[in-house]
């Protein structure tokens, strides 16, 4: 079969061919990225949640999608599409990039939000991001619409569906034990259509285990935030923005056999609960 596949790129984490007919095929690695910058140590058995997770989403959410079929343990095929050039992004609670961009100034949260971190907003925000291999930032519609990224009726289509999907999965989360506290989807069209695409798993959400969630302190975390708040303990996270700031590449340090068998068993634990599902 891999001779009959057209090589396309490969991703943060997926590898992308397109198939002979069109259609195109995902192969969800073991690498990881955070802080937009990609590691070289594999996390076991990611690319199989990612995979499944994928699969499971697409099925469960009532949106129409770019998902065909599953090949193999990690791999799905899906209709080709054109884009989107923006990542939608929900946020459900105070935390992550929204905080710092909040004190700078950045971003309006919605009247009576508590500002601890952690803290859950009074309503979910649409808050989208740029789309890029490498940096992504923070865009407002303003901005969106200037920069002819999408029509307004468009924004207005993916802010709309963007929250409504972001509740039919916070709802999945509550029912497995989770908080799911943010997530990023992506959209592409078929033809002049608008569907859901990409794909949707621990790397696009925050997950919370409910029962150890309190305002106030930095989380648990059953996704790759455990990485996240791994490099930013040990000070990764200013050196990559003082490399970018210099003009250079940030380079990912090697990560222990510890810290990359706990995040997959986070990956896996997320799964199944989840999905009720045995991995």
């Amino acid at each position: 079969m891999t001779a009959c596949l057209k090589f396309l790129r490969s991703g943060k984490v997926k590898d992308i061919y397109e198939l002979p007919d069109g259609d195109i095929l995902f192969h969800f690695s073991d690498r990881v990225s955070a802080f937009d910058v990609k590691f070289p140590t594999p996390i076991p058995r990611k690319g199989e949640v990612l995979c499944r997770f994928a699969e499971f989403w697409f099925k469960k959410l009532p949106i129409k999608n770019h998902y065909v079929r599953t090949e193999g343990k990690d791999r799905i095929v899906v209709k080709k599409m054109k884009m989107i050039p923006i990542e939608c992004v929900v946020r459900g609670y105070f935390y992550g990039s929204l905080v710092q961009r909040w004190k700078d100034g950045q971003v309006t949260l919605p009247e009576g939000s508590q500002t601890q971190l952690a803290a859950k907003l009074p309503t979910p925000i649409f808050d989208p991001t740029t789309k890029s291999e490498t940096h992504d930032i923070a865009i407002s519609k303003k901005d969106a619409l200037e920069r002819n990224l999408v029509t307004q009726n468009e924004y207005e289509w993916l802010e709309k569906t963007s929250l409504e999907i972001y509740h039919q999965m916070y709802q999945a989360a509550d029912a497995a034990g989770f908080v799911l506290a943010d997530l990023k989807l992506e959209f592409g069209k078929i033809g002049d259509e608008i569907v859901l695409g990409d794909s949707i798993g621990p790397d696009e959400y925050r997950l919370w285990p409910k029962d150890s969630y309190q305002v106030g302190k930095i989380q648990e975390s059953f996704d790759k935030q455990l990485l996240r708040d791994w490099l930013a303990a040990n000070g990764y996270q200013k050196k990559f923005e003082d490399d970018r700031n210099a003009g250079k590449e940030p380079v990912a340090p090697q990560l222990s056999d510890a810290l990359c068998n706990e995040l997959s068993s986070r990956y896996i634990t997320a799964y199944e609960k989840i999905t009720q599902t045995k991995f």
